[in-house]
């Protein structure tokens, strides 16, 4: 059985690089594509891929190994990805390609992100309709997008989301609510926009299912 994702960076924090990549490699595409719909770019969100992973790096030390790992990599990914937002600052090369300390054979932190992962597959069909979720994701206003991906498309628990972000369980709640409706009429006016009429759901499309956490009445 693979190993989980706390033991593995239990394990990177004990000087084994090649969990590190392992942690790269299993959340790639997830992260890569939460920040695409979060930015709005895929070359922000290659970016703050990489801006977020140095910040795993940089805060191993503080992450409390008691909690999931998941949520904590997704919180930091949207504070990254509001940072970009508000700043459209670039971190500088030269952190990335630094010498990690106590590693004899010169690795920098840019050889632990390379790895080499697929494209999903996906039909034109499958594609289009990505361009348009895209598209009424655009649309929300940051604070509402931040939300929606962090409880619709990442499946983060009302808890975990009130836990990182640092606001109230009742505020989750009715932001999430107010994100939905908000994406709900985006979502038809680029449908009416496109000429396709009422296609698809009203809902975000990755796990959007309202008790799907069994949080949800």
């Amino acid at each position: 059985m693979p190993h989980s994702d706390e033991r593995l960076f239990e394990q990177y924090r004990a000087g084994d690089l090649d969990a590190f990549r392992q942690l790269v490699e299993r959340y790639r595409n997830d992260l890569v594509r939460f920040l695409y719909r979060l930015t709005g770019s895929a070359h922000a969100a290659e970016d703050v891929f990489q801006e977020t992973f140095l910040q795993v790096h940089t805060s191993a030390g503080s992450f409390d190994s008691s909690r999931r790992f998941k949520p904590w990599l997704f919180t930091i990914a949207a504070n990254k990805g509001r940072d970009y937002l508000r700043k459209k600052g670039r971190r500088p090369a030269s952190e990335l390609h630094a010498p990690i300390a106590n590693d004899g054979q010169g690795t920098t932190f840019i050889d632990l992100l390379t790895v080499e992962v697929p494209p999903p597959d996906a039909g034109l069909e499958r594609a289009e309709l990505e361009r348009l979720v895209q598209d009424a994701v655009q649309r929300l206003t940051p604070t509402l997008r931040e939300i929606l991906l962090l409880a619709y498309f990442q499946r983060l628990s009302y808890a975990q989301i009130a836990d990182d972000l640092e606001i109230p369980l009742g505020t989750v709640k009715s932001r999430l609510h107010a994100a939905v409706a908000s994406f709900a009429r985006h979502w038809k006016a680029v449908m009416h926009e496109r000429g396709l009429g009422e296609r698809g759901t009203s809902e975000p499309d990755q796990g959007g299912k309202a008790d799907s956490r069994g949080e949800r009445a």
